[in-house]
């Protein structure tokens, strides 16, 4: 039986949610906006721009396999929200597999992702359904300049950096300090390794001579994504705000977690630990984003026994970036099938030069600028 809301916004009352309401419905798809607090879910859909002119219906839902799974009857594509991905994530994936949808989320978790590869990846192949987690700008913008720079065929290692301006989401901050306690891999010579625990790198930043203070942000999804390309042999991906101070105290949390947190005896400490961590920050939902002011910078050095190319894409507002795809790509599965069904990227979805070209047509992001080094 099919909806007349095609479209499942999973935790549609967080900030990446709403935007993702925005832009579905710049694309003309009526969408469900679920989540626990249906008077909170109408509430923040009352401030979406335009939101009068959308087709959508308010729905609470309990976080269990079965409440979902009745909640995404009918529909054809979730868009989840709800982090962090290794807490919450299995259960929505479960969900829509029962329910016979399409599931995009927006993680930044390599562990889930490894995690939903491995358990559902092949579950949602057997249907022609698609699985694609971390299709977000922090990730997804890296995917595609890196495979503008594998179009050079003597490419066949990746450089990746990621860099934005602003504040993260409760959501986001949530998923980091998730992400700190998991093991974090870079692929090489076709094997994922494992990172060394809180590791920091000093990166050249294309356009300015200071340099900038990065992570691997737990690994990224690109190892994951390149790990079966037989284009690619090795990957490392890094990642931070452009802010050092900001930075730094990431680093300080992350030597923390290492030293004192990861040697607890039980997951109980460690959360209780955690949670102290957290309670001492200042988190809350950042403003709309400023273009002037909310830049991101994706750089791509693939390099190859002969040469080398780098790829540099420059964009404004990441999350309006994430929500637009999110919408775009929902959008796209309700034409036409998904270029690879099962666990797939949004460049292996959907192609890397279509999902350019959209954040291009809404001017978010400025042309690739290519260079042979």
């Amino acid at each position: 039986m099919s909806s007349p809301h095609p479209v499942v916004i999973y935790g549609a009352s967080g900030y990446t949610g709403r935007l993702i309401a925005e832009y579905l419905r710049e694309y003309h798809v009526p969408f469900v906006a679920a989540g626990r607090d249906a008077e909170k879910l109408q509430a923040i859909m009352d401030k979406v721009p335009g939101i009068e002119t959308a087709t959508y219906e308010v729905r609470a839902v309990e976080h269990t396999v079965e409440a979902l799974t009745e909640l995404f009857a009918g529909a054809k594509v979730v868009c989840n929200t709800v982090g962090p991905f290794a807490t919450y994530g299995m259960t929505v994936a479960e969900a829509a597999l029962v329910a016979g949808a399409h599931y995009i989320d927006t993680t930044g978790e390599q562990n889930w992702m490894i995690d939903v590869r491995d358990k559902l990846g092949e579950a949602y192949a057997e249907q022609g359904l698609l699985l694609a987690p971390c299709i977000a700008q922090m990730y997804t913008s890296g995917e595609i300049a890196a495979n503008i720079a594998l179009e050079d065929p003597s490419v066949d290692t990746l450089d990746t950096l990621v860099l934005w301006a602003g504040a993260p989401t409760i959501a986001s901050t949530d998923s980091i300090f998730t992400i700190l306690m998991a093991d974090h891999f870079y692929l090489e010579n076709d094997a994922l390794v494992q990172w060394p625990g809180a590791v920091t790198f000093e990166a050249a930043v294309p356009g300015q001579h200071p340099t900038s203070l990065v992570l691997p942000w737990g690994g990224t999804s690109h190892p994951v994504w390149f790990q079966d390309d037989p284009r690619v042999v090795t990957c490392k991906s890094y990642g931070g705000v452009f802010n050092r101070e900001v930075m730094t105290g990431v680093a300080q949390i992350a030597q923390m977690v290492e030293e004192q947190i990861k040697p607890m005896e039980s997951a109980e400490e460690q959360q209780a630990a955690l949670g102290a961590i957290m309670a001492q920050m200042d988190t809350q939902t950042p403003p709309r984003e400023n273009p002037r002011v909310n830049r991101s910078l994706d750089s791509v050095v693939g390099s190859g026994p002969l040469g080398s190319t780098q790829v540099v894409i420059r964009g404004a507002c990441n999350y309006q970036q994430t929500g637009l795809l999110q919408a775009y790509c929902a959008h796209a599965l309700l034409q036409q099938p998904p270029r690879r069904a099962g666990f797939a990227s949004g460049c292996q979805a959907f192609g890397h030069r279509e999902l350019l070209g959209v954040l291009q047509r809404f001017g978010l992001v400025g042309e690739p600028t290519v260079t042979r080094v």
